[in-house]
C-alpha cells in the first residue's frame, strides 16, 4: 500500500489521464474496477493534486459516460454474438440479461442510478442490455448522463473528504493492522501449547 501511495503521488499532475484511459478500458469489459479509480481520483485530488480537483472529476464524469458508449455499442452492433465470447460470458447469462431487461423496463432513469451504484459488472450488463434492446442511443446517453453525475458527485465528495483525513485513516489501518498481527500470533501459540499439553497428558495416559 506504501508503493501505491507514492506510485499515486509521483504522477499525481498526470493522473487524469491514466483514470480517464482505465475507464474506457473499462467499457470493453477488461476486469479493471471503476470504484477503485474514483476512490484514487478522489485521493489523489485531496492529497497530492488538489489544484487538479476539478480535472479529476472532469475525467471521471467523461472517462464513465464514454466507457457506457462503448458498452451500449458493443451490445447494439455485436448483440447476442457476445454471449459466446468467454470475457462477457459472466455478465451476458441468459438470466442476467432478462433481468436487466425488465430492470429498465420497470424502473427507466431509476434502473440507471441504482445501476451506477451497483459494482462487480452490473453496470457493463445494464449498459450492453441497453444495446441489445435497441434503446434509442440518444435517449441511453441522457439517462445514463444524470445517473452517472449523480453517482460520480456523491461519490467523488464522499471519497475527496475521507481522502482528507487520509493520515489519521491510514494510522488507525496500521494500528488495526497490528492488533491483528498480535492477535493472531497469540492465537497460534495458544493452539501450538494446547496441542503440546494435550500430546504430553496422552503420553503420560499411555506409560500409565
Amino acid at each position: 500500500m506504501d508503493f501505491l501511495v507514492h506510485f499515486i503521488s509521483d504522477h499525481a499532475s498526470h493522473a487524469h489521464w491514466f483514470i480517464f484511459l482505465g475507464l474506457l478500458l473499462a467499457g470493453c469489459n477488461i476486469p479493471i474496477s471503476i470504484d477503485l479509480l474514483v476512490i484514487t481520483a478522489a485521493l489523489i485530488a485531496a492529497q497530492f493534486a488538489p489544484e487538479n480537483l476539478w480535472l479529476l472529476y472532469g475525467a471521471l464524469l467523461a472517462g464513465c459516460s464514454f466507457s457506457a458508449w462503448i458498452s451500449y455499442f458493443l451490445g447494439k452492433t455485436l448483440g447476442s454474438k457476445l454471449k459466446n465470447w468467454k470475457i462477457f460470458q459472466p455478465i451476458l447469462s441468459e438470466k442476467k440479461l432478462a433481468s436487466m431487461q425488465k430492470f429498465y423496463q420497470k424502473y427507466g432513469i431509476w434502473a440507471f442510478i441504482v445501476g451506477r451504484f451497483i459494482p462487480f459488472g452490473i453496470r457493463n450488463a445494464l449498459f450492453m442490455t441497453s444495446g441489445m434492446s435497441k434503446i434509442p442511443f440518444l435517449r441511453f446517453v441522457i439517462l445514463d448522463f444524470i445517473a452517472c453525475f449523480i453517482w460520480i458527485s456523491l461519490s467523488f465528495t464522499l471519497f475527496f473528504h475521507l481522502g482528507q483525513n487520509f493520515d489519521t485513516l491510514w494510522a488507525h489501518v496500521k494500528l488495526i493492522n497490528s492488533y491483528i498481527f498480535i492477535a493472531f500470533s497469540i492465537a497460534v501459540i495458544a493452539i501450538f501449547w494446547y496441542k503440546r499439553v494435550n500430546h504430553i497428558k496422552s503420553q503420560k495416559s499411555k506409560t500409565l
